[in-house]
């Protein structure tokens, strides 16, 4: 095993600082391994102790023109040694590989922040790119910052002279300089980076022994060389007692489905078309076949759902997963799903719209389209995750639901959650909730619509059970026998039992959780991956003694039962939304309150200091 390098607090003569939260943010071309590098930046923090939360922000374009605004990709990582809700709003250290980068995110760095750049990339061709007129580095207009120029390509290019690779080879390791440079300037442990490069490229020996040197040359730079007088130390946050792994929202979605399928006892069965920022579910859910989960790559979104509601029909938990425009193409056979009353969960993983609209960027723009966006009276679940480790209990409560009521449930997660990462506890599977299922197989009084008097769920049959044989089908049925009906009153009654089945969900939501006092001067109310940045900046504004609560739902249909009389406790109701007002809307037709939003629609999440501004805008001088 490759031993460990030394602390740099007991080896180094250079000054320590200590600080309870940093903010890291990298930047480079697509194709500079930006993610990578922040990724193995945040499994470092993750087992150094901290805290963590994290950004990845990058171009739709696979591989846009090198050295251009529109090809930038970022990663933004902040960790503490304390609780934090979000990515942080400006980093306190930029890395940027090219002009472009720095021209893109240098509005964002903090006054005198720590600026890291690969002054090689600097030329005349890479300036007029990124649409410089000057050399930023030499025209004085980034001296409110540490600039720390660095030939980072030529010290890479040094530190693997002898590997005899070609030189984009070479070019491409520079990532791991940059990374093992921020790692010694943040005291962050290296060897994990190392054994996941020994992994990565275990058939590649030459590339796997490449990045390690890039990645060590970095780190000894940073404790060698002249430039860097100060290191910078966050001590571990506290934690609960358990079992953590570092964790993405798609990954956490993917694994909550598959541990709902275990606990229902049930093959899993998604039916999935590649799309951004879904597609990780899809990939991560294939590596569990060992765990009766089966994945179907459809060829287009129609056959992805069409596929998994068959798989329900057949006794499997049926899954679903899309974003953007691939819901608008499944919304057909949500319809179907509603009228013959079989669990489906459909996870849309929202990105900016409308149409193609920007694939890779978040939003929360497809709310009114999840409540309301089918033909007919087609009323559906919607539960939304808030955080990427809540993504795992919302999935599953998704399925939970789904099941206990033979009904189409919409998860609604964001290109944010789905991207970003965190610590998450790992649960003991017997502490989670029970998912009973039970198969019709007793054909005596059987009707296909005789329903469940609390739930008025139909009966989940398998095909070919002797005895139990119906048909099913779009059109409207006949109330318990399932046959074709036309008949008005039948109709009002089977749209009515629908309706009324949903809205008996509410029985599964428990007492909403009020953060902050339970009545005073201004409610905040989100949903989604909103709730971090709504966190923090209630906390802060609680701390200036401000009566400022928050109340963040996971259920959306159908809504708390208790969330009318909350709402009126406070004298002024905020709904921060990624879009133009969705929740709002709702708010404002089901409990008549005066709430007021506040809406964002740029691809990116929300700061704390918008949504602080806001809140003291709304409520006014403190007398």
């Amino acid at each position: 095993m490759e031993s460990a390098l030394p602390a740099v607090s007991a080896s180094s003569t250079k000054r320590v600082e200590e600080r309870e939260s940093v903010v890291v943010r990298f930047a480079g071309d697509s194709g500079d391994g930006i993610q990578v590098a922040g990724m193995q930046l945040t499994n470092e923090t993750a087992l150094a102790g901290n805290d963590l939360s994290t950004l990845p922000d990058f171009p739709a374009e696979i591989r846009a023109p090198a050295g251009t605004l529109a090809g930038v990709s970022g990663f933004q990582l902040h960790f503490s040694s304390h609780d934090i809700y979000t990515p942080g709003d400006q980093p306190d250290v930029l890395v940027a590989f090219n002009p472009a980068a720095l021209k893109v995110n240098i509005g964002d760095l903090k006054p005198n922040g720590i600026l890291i750049v690969d002054e090689s990339t600097f030329t005349e061709q890479n300036l007029k790119k990124a649409e410089y007129r000057t050399n930023p580095l030499q025209d004085g207009s980034l001296d409110r910052f540490q600039l720390f120029p660095i030939d980072i390509t030529k010290l890479t290019s040094q530190a693997l002279h002898d590997l005899n690779l070609p030189a984009r080879s070479v070019t491409r390791c520079r990532n791991f300089f940059a990374l093992g440079l921020v790692s010694w300037l943040f005291h962050r442990p290296i060897d994990p980076t190392i054994r996941w490069l020994r992994q990565k490229f275990g058939r590649n020996a030459e590339l796997a022994e490449a990045n390690i040197r890039a990645l060590k040359a970095g780190y000894h730079y940073g404790e060698t060389a002249e430039l860097f007088a100060t290191s910078f130390e966050v001590k571990p946050a506290r934690i609960a007692p358990g079992m953590y792994r570092n964790i993405t929202g798609n990954t956490a979605t993917a694994i909550g489905f598959v541990a709902a399928a275990r606990r229902a006892g049930l093959p899993l069965f998604l039916g999935s078309y590649p799309i951004t920022p879904a597609s990780d579910i899809l990939h991560e859910m294939a590596t569990y076949k060992n765990f009766d989960v089966f994945t179907f790559q459809a060829e287009d979104e129609i056959a992805g759902v069409g596929a998994a509601l068959g798989a329900a029909f057949g006794g499997a938990i049926g899954v679903t997963t899309t974003s953007g425009p691939g819901m608008c193409l499944k919304t057909e056979t949500i319809n179907l799903a509603v009228s013959v009353e079989l669990p489906l969960v459909v996870a849309d993983i929202q990105r900016g719209g409308p149409s193609t609209g920007l694939p890779t960027k978040t939003e929360q723009s497809d709310l009114l389209m999840a409540l309301y966006g089918r033909s007919g009276e087609s009323p559906v679940p919607v539960l939304a995750p808030s955080t990427p480790a809540d993504c795992f209990e919302t999935a599953y409560e998704a399925v939970r639901i789904a099941v206990k009521y033979m009904t189409p449930v919409v998860y609604l997660s964001d290109g944010f959650l789905a991207n970003s990462a965190e610590p998450w506890r790992i649960p003991d599977p017997s502490e989670l909730p029970e998912i009973p299922v039970h198969f019709r197989t007793d054909p005596e009084g059987f009707f296909p619509y005789l329903r469940d008097p609390e739930t008025l769920s139909r009966p989940w049959v398998r095909p070919g059970t002797p005895g139990l044989e119906h048909r099913i089908g779009g059109l409207e049925k006949e109330y318990l026998t399932g046959n074709v009906s036309y008949a008005p009153i039948n109709h009002e009654q089977m749209v009515r039992v629908r309706a009324r089945k949903i809205a008996g969900i509410v029985r599964e939501i428990p007492p909403t959780s009020v953060f902050g006092p339970d009545r005073g001067d201004l409610l905040v109310v989100g949903w989604g991956s909103s709730f971090g940045s709504i966190r923090a900046a209630v906390e802060n504004c609680l701390a200036r003694g401000r009566a400022v609560a928050h109340v963040h739902l996971r259920f959306l249909n159908p809504l708390p039962p208790d969330l009318g009389s909350i709402l009126s406790r406070y004298g002024r109701v905020l709904v921060p939304e990624m879009n133009l007002g969705h929740l709002l809307r709702v708010l404002r037709a089901e409990y008549l309150v005066d709430a007021v939003g506040l809406n964002k629609i740029q691809g990116l999440p929300f700061r704390v200091a918008e949504i602080e501004n806001k809140i003291e805008r709304l409520l006014g001088k403190k007398t």
